[in-house]
């Protein structure tokens, strides 16, 4: 369920070392996998195959997709690569589950000109924003329903998803909190981590944004989010231990800073886990979806990416509490999944988001003051 976890030598050689499967059909190390004599690896949309059944096709011919830092519980990922397998009959191979954003990116650098290297990414918008040179453009068929502000006009990258940032806490040691002064009283001591290293994972990073705005600031200077967990950690409260399934089920980390999504879908497998979304500003923050230029299977990924934008996909997401980027566009349309909506709470009405400007200058400041506080 949780990922973006703290980068360790372990977790890079693990990525440099990485095995998949056998090399596919129809593609080569490259990525300049062909059909007909078109490289895929050029193509900005369905069209550029001869339309969507085309692209199925040269799909199916390479065979294989590879996705990183997809786990099963997040986002209902475990349905939604399910899925893509059962409806187009081509394998994915899901490597390292539970690496951070930064390094998916680290994988693609390790294992560039390799078959098993990640073909899309999942990653949060402070990575996305950095890693530009790594993206292929691609436009999918809904990218109409997809508004401007969340998409790069090329498509380099488009944001997929996004919950809102909450506390997660064991309602049986625990009331519920109602602000972030309640996370540094006596009783929480050695009990709230967040979600991974907010230099490298987003959903660390969203933690920082909600701290800042809940404690007056604005998302043009995370100063205040920074300040709100060396104070945190002062008190003895903060946890650098990095949050699992296994570690909120045993106690270890029984207060967790992170997507709703995730806090919400803890609760199937820890019946006393709640989830809490202070008042005021809610922080929100959309992932994003990005094909690896170097893609071996570029064509596989193409069709991933339509997949990850169809209403099937948008649905699937909203099942798990995450919240579609076509979320507004389903509903004019009437095909948005009415009850999974209702499920997860619908989008707060006051909800604030960092821009591309604010999280340059965010992760700048963090890359500095982040070892000073947590260390």
């Amino acid at each position: 369920m949780i990922r973006r976890s703290l980068t360790t030598a372990g977790a890079v050689a693990a990525i440099a070392l990485l095995g998949l499967t056998a090399c596919s059909s129809g593609s080569s190390a490259t990525g300049e996998a062909t059909t007909d004599g078109f490289d895929a690896s050029t193509a900005t949309s369905a069209a550029d195959f001869g339309g969507f059944d085309e692209l199925v096709k040269a799909a199916q011919a390479e065979g294989e997709l590879n996705v990183i830092a997809l786990p099963e519980t997040w986002a209902n990922y475990g349905k939604i690569i399910a899925g893509f397998e059962a409806e187009y009959g081509i394998t994915v191979n899901s490597a390292s589950p539970d690496v951070s954003s930064a390094e998916e990116i680290q994988a693609a650098d390790n294992l560039r000109g390799q078959d098993t290297a990640p073909d899309v990414f999942d990653l949060g918008t402070a990575v996305a924003l950095t890693s530009l040179d790594y993206f292929a453009p691609y436009q999918v068929e809904t990218w109409a329903d997809i508004p401007a502000e969340n998409k790069e006009s090329t498509g380099l990258w488009v944001n997929n998803y996004t919950g809102i940032m909450s506390i997660g806490y064991d309602s049986d040691t625990f009331d519920a909190p109602t602000s972030l002064d309640d996370l540094l009283a006596a009783e929480y001591r050695g009990s709230v981590a967040l979600n991974g290293d907010p230099t490298q994972a987003g959903a660390a990073f969203a933690g920082v944004g909600m701290a800042t705005v809940q404690s007056g600031g604005e998302l043009s200077d995370f100063q205040p989010g920074i300040d709100f967990f060396a104070e945190l950690n002062a008190a003895g409260n903060f946890l650098t231990v990095d949050p699992t399934p296994a570690t909120i089920a045993s106690g270890e980390t029984p207060v967790v800073i992170d997507w709703s999504f995730n806090n919400i879908g803890q609760q199937a497998d820890t019946p006393s886990w709640a989830n809490a979304v202070l008042p005021g500003a809610a922080y929100v923050s959309y992932y994003n979806e990005a094909i690896n230029k170097d893609a071996p299977h570029p064509a596989a990924a193409r069709l991933w990416q339509e997949w990850i934008f169809s209403d099937t996909v948008q649905n699937l997401y909203l099942e798990a509490g995450a919240f579609p980027v076509r979320l507004v566009a389903m509903e004019a349309a009437g095909t948005v999944d009415a009850a999974a909506l209702k499920s997860a709470g619908g989008v707060p009405s006051e909800q604030v988001t960092a821009t591309t400007a604010d999280t340059e200058a965010a992760n700048t400041l963090l890359a500095a003051e982040w070892p000073k506080v947590i260390g």
